[in-house]
């Protein structure tokens, strides 16, 4: 049965997207069985593989599996890359959302599309909105665990003790299972007294469930998504990509 990784953080630009699609990479390189679900109208995961969010002959995406006219499987696609595949999204999940806020079963359509395909998987990675919108909750409830970014500047942790908060509401009303699987600094840029000071104020507020590795400021991190691959991919030898394989080296022991 796959293990269910939601990657969020209600706060943008944290590398929330870029850790999900990195460690997705990485689990496939460690030949787990991987997939990646864009749940996030932005579409930066599917863009970042190298897919085209707007074409307009894309198929079936994360709307049609929203909304009920497709499966996931229908939904889901290879990458170039051994053991992973993508179930991608576009702009159109935005309004897919608006559309079922009314609907009954509103908050478990993706937890009840992945148990169609979890045996398929050995890891299912959500990538949900930076926001707690009604995805990010369907994200909660199907998930086994919350892996949550936070980037090392100033104002690091606000908005995440809400997030916390909606996890715990989560927990008590839909998913008893849900556990926080760690928290990843990322940015990091150890040149500044400012990242090492966030680093071990974060670590304080979350003791052994920081992860040790932390995400560099690293060009080729945000260069990557601009050709479509992640870092792994774009350039191995690199600071950020081997951040990203130890990152997953630690997930898969905390997941073990």
């Amino acid at each position: 049965m796959a293990k269910v990784i939601c990657v969020t953080n209600q706060k943008g630009g944290v590398g929330k997207t870029t850790t999900a699609v990195n460690i997705s990479f990485y689990l496939a390189k460690n030949k787990f069985r991987t997939l990646l679900i864009d749940f996030d109208p932005q579409g930066n995961a599917t863009s970042g593989l190298g897919i085209d969010k707007n074409d307009k002959s894309l198929g079936n995406t994360m709307t049609e599996v929203l909304l009920g006219t497709a499966t996931l499987s229908q939904a889901i696609r290879p990458t170039k890359y051994k053991n992973f595949a993508l179930a991608p999204a576009t702009p159109e999940l935005a309004n897919a959302e608006v559309e079922i806020t009314a609907q009954n079963k509103k908050f478990t359509r993706l937890r009840d599309a992945i148990r169609t395909v979890e045996v398929n998987y050995d890891y299912i990675i959500i990538d949900s909105p930076p926001s707690l919108s009604l995805l990010t909750v369907n994200g909660m409830i199907a998930s086994n665990y919350l892996l949550i970014p936070v980037q090392t500047e100033f104002y690091a942790l606000e908005g995440v003790a809400q997030l916390l908060e909606s996890m715990k509401l989560v927990m008590k009303q839909a998913n008893p299972s849900l556990r926080l699987l760690g928290v990843v600094a990322t940015m990091y840029d150890k040149r500044t007294s400012l990242s090492p000071q966030v680093f071990a104020e974060i670590k304080k507020y979350f003791k052994q469930l920081t992860f040790n590795t932390t995400i560099p400021r690293n060009v080729r991190v945000a260069e990557a998504p601009s050709h479509g691959v992640p870092v792994g991919a774009y350039d191995k030898f690199s600071k950020g990509a081997k951040a990203y394989k130890d990152l997953t080296k630690e997930i898969i022991e905390r997941t073990k």
